[in-house]
């Protein structure tokens, strides 16, 4: 307390004793007991006001000792059971944590991580998937700006995930603690199946398998591709200690439509102490058609590059660029895509309204509107000679489709000729412009449907800034193309509008996030946020059959079906309220990647403890860990002082005591006939 308040506490005490005095004492005809009893609460009164002003505050100094953190992090995934290291990861890691010297010096934490991170002292090794990369980012963000060491205990075969060993903050060293056999074994497994996802029917489809050996003499092996019972591909592969990997391309007959499951296997007559990571088995949907995209300009322009590589990332779609005075004929064309239209497209213009193909207009600084104007009717363009850069806004309630924001607004502005844009008819806009923070009130991106035809427009050019600014915000183009893909999708059909759209991949791999998600629309076509969503998946084997609740997300339901076998299922999807239904079909592939290990990687694990300057050590070495961790003057307790400011009494109290005590003055002062 300061020498301030003391003063006024003692002023205070003066100034309340002499009114109390001067009330109940100075002058007073009679002197009594009661005279005393009232000028002491008039006093309690007077000085808790008083002390209530001042507000005393007194200041408490305490000192801390902090500790340097000391996360034990351990694999928690099942490849530390498929190791057979499951015991000694438990044992390594309670003769850490428990160790007194350790604990007397640091702050230990003790951590597990799988496909996620968490705090825990609770391990089951029971996790799908490996994702060290995770490890590091959290790590991060627990101890910012913390100079710390780490314990890693695992095997070092990482899943999913970035790489790890570039991960870890470099100037925090990090010692991995290496569970399970490092004995090198004889050992074939494939490694890695690149296919694509569709192949179309009477076509042939690569296959490009990555097969490894592990062992230190020569050996001979036999290649093949099989389905069901018959072996379509078959080869003889040679392997020795100077050669110990191999990229083979196979191609495939695409006979059947449908989704086809295959099975790629390596086999030898050495014995292998692991032969579950000699087969992989993967997936194919046949399909019997293709939609072919003309990208139709008369202009240069790196759009045309990005919406070509866009739209051919999904295997179903081909795309010809073609100047508009060589379009002879449109027969051979699904979607047309008109690249800045002008005058020079009146030809392909008067084509389309006999072929009656569904199009998709961009526009830009080189459009001719007024030409546009006379082609079309679903926009009218009143524009001048002034580009104007527009930048975009998500319309969360666009229906005709399911699409997510990909954060369109934080995206480059999109450059277009200055002007008003109306909408004539049945629009639909997934995008508004604005242009800074002004809202045009006119599209950006829209579609229109009139009988039966179907039309996309978007109005400004620069989209392959977009598609960029998508790789690095996502580290992949595979958002970008999905949302591209979608325009195509929806222009490629004339199918009419559906009340439930439910969105699933054919084919998952055991161990994989298995979503489906729903958009329902009301009958206005609006997102109904009020739908209710079942699923029922039924094992087409084992007739097995579960139900669950889609949870609303952002703009759409989902569910996760994680946890189920592998198998063929079919599933049904319907909407309590409406009785609306959709059903479908799905297959799990039966894929254990934590299985595909016979030794753990010490040479990541190396690098690790390298680039952090940390070191490795093996379960016989943990005392010299611990050892080095008591050891190192790097990682000494910090005591920290510590300032705390309470006040003196607390004023909710003080309130309720002076309200007594004038409470109780009033009432005696009644009693005696005072007032």
């Amino acid at each position: 307390m300061t020498t301030n308040a003391v003063l006024l506490l003692l002023l205070s005490l003066i100034i309340a004793s002499g009114l109390s005095y001067f009330q109940y004492f100075y002058k007073a005809k009679t002197k009594s007991n009661v005279n005393l009893i009232l000028a002491f609460l008039r006093f309690l009164s007077l000085f808790g006001i008083f002390i209530l002003v001042i507000n005393p505050i007194i200041t408490r100094k305490t000192l801390e000792i902090i500790k340097t953190p000391l996360p034990i992090v351990v694999d928690n995934s099942s490849s530390i059971v498929d190791l057979k290291a499951n015991e000694m990861g438990l044992e390594l890691y309670k003769k850490l944590s428990e160790n007194k010297a350790l604990q007397e010096k640091f702050d230990v934490q003790s951590y597990r991580f799988d496909s996620d991170f968490q705090q825990s002292d609770e391990f089951d090794f029971k996790g799908t998937q490996t994702n060290l990369d995770e490890v590091a980012k959290s790590l991060k963000s627990i101890y910012k700006n913390t100079r710390f060491p780490t314990i890693l205990i695992t095997d070092g075969n990482q899943t999913t995930g970035n790489d790890y060993v570039y991960s870890f903050d470099a100037t925090n060293k990090v010692y991995p603690l290496v569970v399970g056999d490092t004995t090198k074994l004889l050992d074939l497994k494939v490694v890695q199946l690149n296919v694509n996802k569709y192949a179309f029917q009477k076509n042939k489809f690569p296959v490009e398998v990555f097969l490894q050996y592990s062992g230190n003499k020569n050996v001979k092996a036999n290649f093949s591709i099989s389905q069901g019972n018959s072996v379509l591909s078959k080869q003889s592969v040679s392997f020795s200690p100077s050669k110990k990997s191999m990229i083979l391309s196979v191609l495939l007959p695409a006979n059947k439509v449908g989704l086809q499951v295959f099975k790629a296997t390596i086999s030898s007559t050495e014995k292998e102490k692991n032969s579950y990571n000699n087969t992989k088995n993967f997936a194919v949907e046949i399909i019997d058609q293709k939609t072919n995209v003309a990208i139709v300009s008369a202009i240069d322009h790196p759009d045309i590059g990005a919406l070509k590589r866009a739209i051919e990332s999904n295997a179903q779609r081909k795309v010809t660029i073609v100047k508009p005075n060589l379009v002879n004929s449109l027969q051979d064309y699904n979607i047309l895509i008109l690249y800045q239209p002008t005058a020079e497209f009146k030809s392909v213009f008067e084509k389309n309204k006999l072929a009656g193909i569904n199009t998709f207009i961009v526009t830009g600084t080189n459009t001719d509107f007024n030409f546009l104007n006379q082609q079309q009717s679903n926009l009218t363009f009143k524009m001048s000679g002034q580009k104007e850069d527009y930048l975009a806004e998500f319309n969360s309630q666009f229906n005709l489709f399911a699409i997510e924001n990909l954060g369109f607004e934080n995206f480059s502005p999109l450059q277009n000729a200055f002007g008003t844009v109306t909408t004539n008819g049945t629009v639909s806009t997934l995008l508004s412009s604005k242009i800074r923070t002004i809202e045009t009130n006119s599209p950006l991106l829209a579609f229109a449907e009139n009988q039966g035809k179907r039309s996309a427009f978007l109005l400004g050019e620069n989209i392959w800034k977009w598609r960029l600014q998508s790789h690095v915000d996502n580290h992949s183009f595979e958002k970008f193309d999905l949302f591209v893909d979608k325009i195509i999708q929806f222009l490629a059909s004339n199918a009419s509008k559906k009340s439930l759209v439910v969105n699933h991949e054919s084919f998952y791999n055991s161990g994989e996030a298995i979503e489906i998600s729903a958009s329902y629309f009301n009958k206005n076509y609006e997102f109904d946020e009020k739908a209710r969503l079942t699923i029922s998946v039924s094992n087409i084997k084992t007739k097995q059959t579960k139900n669950y609740d889609l949870l609303k997300g952002n703009n759409s339901y989902k569910v996760n079906l994680d946890g189920l076998s592998a198998g063929a299922y079919d599933f049904s999807v319907k909407e309590l309220n409406s009785k609306t239904s959709h059903s479908g079909h799905f297959e799990i592939l039966d894929f254990d990647i934590e299985k595909q290990f016979v030794n753990p990687d010490v040479g990541k694990l190396s690098q690790l403890a390298t680039q952090t300057q940390g070191k490795v050590y093996y379960p016989n070495q943990v005392d010299a860990l611990i050892q080095t961790l008591l050891e190192s003057e790097n990682y000494k307790a910090v005591q920290k002082e510590i300032v705390s400011k309470t006040p003196l009494i607390d004023w909710v109290w003080l309130l309720v005591l002076i309200a007594t005590t004038l409470t109780s003055e009033w009432f005696l002062r009644k009693y005696n006939g005072m007032l």
